[in-house]
């Protein structure tokens, strides 16, 4: 999943560099750094249900072998189209989330799921290793560089990958029609709903610190780089942490703590935008909070739909993912218009409260559980 994670995120490090390549405006290179995201959001429901049914690991190898064309056609491309087309489709690496869920999920008990899951989602940290790893190989040896790279790691964990890990036990006899059921559990879009905030915050600051830190504070693509990769980690390591916590406490109560604490540090990167400490804090604390409710939210999933743990994964990942699409797209069309970031921000804060009024109504004040 780190592998596939760099692949899914190429642009995000490099977002200076290809602006400049292709002249692009800042809702331009929103647009590009949304567009992989948007696929692998989507096509999260249909590849958990396929490794439900087929297989985790023939479904994760077929897309590997896949995302290497857009890995070859990046650095060939001369339009602005055409590099949007090769963007949507790296986005299915970022598919590679539901796959790993749904084939790591059959091998743990319920009680450990929290943690476990926690554990296998840490491939999110290929993000941060992207980040770390992007700037510095395009500078020292070229653009084209940097996806030969993406292209050898993907051929060597993925035949790493075929040798030495076996196929999941799947159930051959289920349906599409019954894996969708999942979509009639109430449970199934509140869990979506929260990881809407929680992972797409997750996806959509690491695309945009870098572009931040470079537009507003002038730092180079590398040191922002790293800056977007302290994000990412944070994000990443703190996941298991918050799975943990939710094997052992109450999930829901969790994650209001979650979603107070993304909503206080939203306000607080929106009043730090003059003051490059502060926003760096918010940032860091911004990441240390959705990290922990991302590991909150997937404690959950299994008790969802029991068996269809990859088609639950793949709608509450969706939009997940969803939540990294719109984020981007809009901070750039309302910096396009005002001139500012700040409103963007605003609106951030606004969904951690809608997230929260939802979890206290549906889950606290109306006492709907769906975990033992």
């Amino acid at each position: 999943m780190i592998v596939c994670f760099m692949s899914w995120s190429n642009f995000a490090p490099l977002a200076a560099q290809v602006g400049q390549m292709f002249h692009l405006s800042v809702s331009q290179r929103t647009l590009l750094l949304a567009t992989p995201v948007l696929l692998g959001s989507i096509m999260r429901i249909p590849v958990g249900i396929l490794s439900d049914k087929y297989g985790g690991k023939k479904v994760y190898l077929i897309l590997m072998a896949f995302i290497l064309i857009p890995l070859f056609m990046i650095p060939r491309v001369h339009s602005l189209g055409m590099l949007l087309f090769a963007a949507l489709l790296v986005g299915m690496a970022g598919t590679s989330f539901a796959v790993g869920v749904s084939y790591a999920s059959v091998w743990f008990p319920k009680e450990q799921q929290g943690l476990a899951l926690g554990i296998v989602s840490m491939g999110n940290m290929g993000n941060a290793v992207a980040s770390l790893t992007l700037p510095y190989i395009s500078k020292t040896h070229g653009f084209t560089a940097v996806y030969n790279f993406l292209m050898i790691a993907t051929v060597v964990i993925g035949v790493i990958f075929a040798i030495c890990c076996k196929e999941m036990p799947v159930d051959k006899t289920k349906t599409m029609r019954g894996a969708l059921a999942v979509a009639k559990e109430s449970s199934t879009w509140y869990l979506s709903l929260f990881y809407f905030l929680t992972f797409g915050l997750f996806v959509a600051f690491t695309n945009l610190t870098p572009l931040f830190l470079t537009g507003i504070f002038r730092f180079s693509a590398v040191t922002a780089g790293l800056y977007a990769a302290l994000f990412a980690g944070i994000c990443t390591l703190v996941r298991p942490i918050g799975g943990a916590l939710a094997d052992h406490l109450r999930p829901m109560g969790l994650l209001q703590w979650v979603f107070i604490a993304i909503i206080a540090f939203s306000i607080l990167i929106m009043v730090s935008f003059n003051s490059e400490a502060l926003f760096i804090t918010g940032i860091v604390l911004v990441g240390l909070a959705a990290g922990l409710g991302n590991g909150v939210v997937f404690k959950m999933v299994p008790y969802v739909s029991t068996g269809n743990t990859g088609a639950v994964t793949g709608f509450v990942g969706a939009m997940g993912g969803l939540g990294g699409f719109f984020p981007p797209l809009v901070i750039g069309w309302i910096h396009d218009w005002t001139g500012s970031y700040v409103l963007g921000i605003a609106l951030l804060a606004l969904t951690g409260v809608i997230c929260w009024f939802a979890l206290w109504k549906h889950f606290i004040h109306g006492d709907v559980r769906i975990v033992k």
